[in-house]
């Protein structure tokens, strides 16, 4: 049976035009040469304002 891990990275918003504090296409390039892959972003609910603080990137490998 297969196993696998998972690792969740968070990219945190500009408080004011919401803009990504860090390119997820980096985070991903990254990530992808130690041998995770990138299985979904998750957009948490809105706060008050009507706009997330986040998102989070999940990635998953096989377990060694």
């Amino acid at each position: 049976m297969d196993r696998y891990e998972y690792k969740f990275y968070r990219i945190k918003l500009t408080p004011f035009f919401r803009k990504p504090k860090e390119d997820y296409h980096e985070v991903t390039a990254r990530m992808t040469k130690d041998g995770w892959k990138l299985v979904q972003i998750f957009a948490p609910p809105t706060s008050g304002y009507g706009s997330a603080s986040y998102f989070e990137l999940i990635f998953e490998r096989q377990r060694m």
